[in-house]
Parts: C-alpha cells; structure tokens; sequence
C-alpha cells in the first residue's frame, strides 16, 4: 500500500543536508526542513523527530557546525554550516549516491 509521504532512504538525509548548506550557507533546522521539502516540490517532508537527530550526528561528525543566532521572526536559533570535513563528506556521499542510483537502474532495466 503506498504511503502519501516519501521515505528517506537511510544514509540520504545526511546528503540531502550537507547539500542544502553548501548550495544555501548557513540555515537554522526549520530552514533546512523548509528548503529541502521546497525543492522536493514537497514530496519530502522532515519532521523534527528525524532532522534534529540528524543535525546533532552530523555536528559530532564535524561535518557541520553551529553557533547561535537570531531568526528571520526575531527568535533565537541554532544555525548550521558546513565545515571543511562537511564538503569532503558531501563529495563522497555524492559520489557514493551515483554509484548506488547508476546500479539500480541498471537493474531496474535488466529484463
């Protein structure tokens, strides 16, 4: 039965993550959300529960890092970047997702 909301595969949310800070610069998490469900053309939707966890791991990481700062709505909010090792990472992960993409479908056209 198909769902009405698009799954991440695991491992993609770090990459759809590191991208949106490298095209966009630093953001705060609801930004983050709001632009990669922007660009899905809100296929994907990221709840707190999913992306927070992700953003903590990927700050451990040192993929990315935080600082505090003040929103567009005047609150005070955690903003990401990312960081030397992110761009590294961001690359692999890329290049790893077109490996992993250029497979499949190769089997998806086997007849």
């Amino acid at each position: 039965m198909p769902t009405s909301k698009s799954e991440v595969l695991q491992g993609t949310l770090d990459l759809l993550v590191l991208k949106t800070l490298d095209s966009m610069g630093p953001m705060h998490g609801f930004g983050i959300a709001l632009r990669i469900q922007q660009v899905s053309q809100d296929l994907l939707q990221l709840n707190q529960g999913t992306l927070y966890p992700a953003l903590l791991r990927l700050e451990q990481r040192g993929w990315i890092a935080s600082k505090w700062g003040v929103s567009e709505n005047n609150r005070k909010a955690k903003f990401y970047s990312l960081t030397r090792a992110g761009r590294k990472q961001l690359a692999q992960e890329a290049e790893s997702w077109d490996r992993m993409s250029t497979m499949i479908n190769r089997v998806l056209r086997t007849s």
